[in-house]
């Protein structure tokens, strides 16, 4: 039970974190080697915590937006207004948060920071595609058996690749709430 709620608690942190945590995969394979867990437990575990801490992210990037340079934080707010705008950028949004296979933190910060957008479809969006991501790696953790855990974290965290997604996401972030998306909506 120990391992459930530890489980519980590093996913939780690592995805109420602003950038560079390790990936929630690489958490659950590591809990899935080294305390031989249920893989569906892990899986719902997983999603459910995975989702409550992107939850947790998208909330305080909206209740501290006040600390925000007041032109980033109004962009935001009308790049909120943008993407609710009809149905069909509504959609592509939930979309977005179902299938990207790239760190969703600074999604959850970018809807945290446009108050218009609700969170709830956002998460459940992002809960039902992490469902089956996450089955499928804890599926197929056998194929990494070779490899220790630890250096699948350690390349995670090191990884060129996963450093410049984090930065360029980061950037894309900050170029989003440089645009002027009341301009934008007056068009």
């Amino acid at each position: 039970m120990q391992y459930y709620l530890a489980l519980i608690a590093v996913i939780l942190i690592a995805n109420a974190m602003p950038a560079f945590a390790p990936p929630t995969w690489t958490i659950l394979v590591f809990f899935l080697f080294n305390y031989d867990l249920h893989p569906a437990a892990l899986v719902i575990l997983g999603v459910l915590a995975a989702s409550t801490g992107r939850g947790f992210l998208a909330w305080y990037f909206r209740k501290f937006a006040r600390y925000v340079p007041t032109r980033f934080s109004k962009n935001m707010e009308y790049a909120g207004h943008y993407f609710q705008e009809g149905s069909g950028k509504k959609y592509s949004i939930l979309a977005l948060f179902l299938v990207s296979p790239i760190s969703s933190a600074q999604l959850f910060e970018a809807a945290g920071l446009m108050k218009t957008i609700a969170l709830k479809p956002l998460l459940a969006a992002f809960a039902l595609g992490r469902t089956i991501s996450y089955s499928t790696y804890v599926t197929g953790a056998a194929a990494i058996a070779g490899s220790t855990v630890g250096d699948v974290f350690i390349h995670e965290l090191k990884s060129p690749w996963a450093i410049a997604t984090q930065i360029a996401m980061i950037l894309g972030l900050v170029a989003l709430g440089n645009i002027d998306w009341q301009r934008r909506l007056k068009q």
